[in-house]
């Protein structure tokens, strides 16, 4: 007598094609020798899967209106039942999602797997990383605290740069003319419904392109590919060294993906989900918005730059590096696959995670944003202040100046230390400063009044 399970397996068979369409597409032979390297691929589409699990939980509760959002994710984070466990996984799992996707185009670059036949499968790669960066994006918005609702201004600002259609993009982005309720919805949705389906679409064409081209070999210095034979020697090397990657080669992606989802559980639980600013509120404008880290780069990269190629940059760069990583495959097609052959591809990418790196360390320091809450100067500058250098100091934290310049150990670092700057300017060049300002210092010259000036250097030329 036939076994149950044997016969519920025929009559799913029956119906689904299981042994004629799913098992030759999962036990489609890979090259011998495919390394812990090619397991990132796989890695990231298990970290955007349960990126959509914990999406619809979240969605569940998540109310997309200015004065609701922010009070549902309080209630998910602190009332609803595995909550705040559930957010902390979308949160990291996030963030595991973008390095799992830089790490896979890496190799991908390094490996020269970009080549022929494989520049469709880059191309694909290239724009989910553009809409993983985008998803990012987008959920950190839907927060709506003060951090979020600022980002959203200035990347309305920065959008409206672009030559021609900037006004046209900033309104596509803020959906009208202000930031509020429509602006929400329209990250929601975007969010929600649009970039998880434009990947869903690019994720089934990348896989079956894995599929019906096969993963690339392990590059081999002296082995350039050629268009003409490449398949053919593909094909070759595949009956004589190939491997099913189901069990044989699959093991690798399982205990990684189960690594990667320890890892993302552990932080979830033992760090927590991304700490909630304070409400979303447009009459405060003393906020210093900043993105989560893997867009703190460059972050902090548009703040370094001079301001006079700020415009230039803020377009010009993301459309290079895009417009790079489109056309490489197409001129680049053939050739050398050897990191050891090509220097260039592993000075890119060596350059790139170490800029990478630098920079963020950079966001975090924030050395040049200003420091909206500086502690108080200390006692011992203010106790023998003259009562006009008294007043002066007053002048000097309501204009904002220690919010960007330390003295004695307090305030900010955007410009310079004053703590010793009664010993280095006279008077006559404090008040030239102070009036025409420079760099980044805005000028005060109808903005002071003559004797909230003389007090102000009074209270500077006490510095010393």
């Amino acid at each position: 007598m036939m076994n149950p399970g044997r016969q519920i397996y025929e009559w799913l068979d029956e119906r689904l094609g299981i042994s004629r369409v799913i098992l030759p597409v999962i036990e489609h032979p890979v090259p011998r020798g495919v390394d812990w390297w090619y397991v990132f691929g796989s890695a990231t589409l298990v970290a955007f899967i349960f990126q959509i699990i914990t999406g619809v939980a979240l969605a569940m509760a998540y109310v997309p209106a200015p004065i609701s959002a922010y009070d549902s994710l309080t209630f998910i984070t602190n009332v609803a039942v595995l909550g705040s466990l559930i957010r902390g996984i979308h949160y990291w799992g996030a963030s595991a999602m973008v390095i799992l996707i830089f790490v896979h185009l890496a190799h991908e670059l390094l490996a020269g797997s970009y080549k022929f036949p494989r520049e469709l499968n880059w191309l694909t790669g290239v724009f989910l990383l553009f809409l993983t960066l985008g998803m990012a994006f987008t959920g950190q918005l839907l927060r709506w605290d003060q951090n979020a609702y600022w980002a959203v201004v200035v990347a309305a600002e920065q959008a409206g740069r672009t030559p021609l259609i900037g006004n046209w993009l900033t309104q596509l982005v803020i959906a009208g003319q202000t930031v509020g309720g429509a602006t929400l919805t329209r990250f929601y949705a975007t969010h929600v419904f649009l970039i998880p389906a434009l990947m869903f679409l690019l994720l089934g064409i990348h896989l079956y392109l894995v599929v019906h081209l096969g993963i690339s070999e392990p590059p081999k210095a002296g082995q350039p590919v050629d268009p003409a034979t490449y398949m053919e020697r593909y094909h070759k090397l595949l009956e004589e060294e190939g491997e099913p990657f189901f069990p044989d080669a699959v093991w690798k992606d399982v205990v990684f993906a189960l690594a990667v989802g320890v890892v993302v559980v552990a932080l979830a639980i033992f760090v927590g989900p991304a700490k909630l600013g304070a409400l979303a509120d447009p009459t405060i404008i003393q906020a210093d918005p900043r993105p989560d880290w893997y867009f703190l780069w460059y972050f902090a990269l548009l703040a370094l730059i001079p301001p006079s190629v700020e415009n230039v940059f803020i377009i010009g760069f993301p459309a290079l590096v895009a417009i790079l990583m489109i056309v490489l495959p197409f001129v680049a097609n053939k050739g050398e696959r050897s990191p050891a052959r090509r220097p260039w591809a592993v000075g890119i990418v060596v350059i790139a995670a170490l800029s990478i790196a630098v920079l963020v360390q950079q966001g975090e320091l924030a050395p040049w944003s200003p420091n909206f809450s500086p502690e108080p100067i200390p006692a011992s500058i203010t106790d023998r202040l003259s009562p006009s250098a008294r007043l002066g100091e007053a002048v000097f934290d309501a204009k904002g100046c220690h919010d960007c310049h330390m003295v004695a150990g307090t305030g900010g670092q955007r410009g310079p230390d004053l703590t010793h700057i009664g010993s280095t300017l006279t008077r006559p060049q404090l008040i030239s400063r102070i009036m025409n300002g420079g760099t980044n210092m805005p000028a005060f010259a109808g903005n002071i009044s003559p004797q909230d000036l003389s007090n102000l250097v009074d209270f500077l030329q006490s510095l010393k």
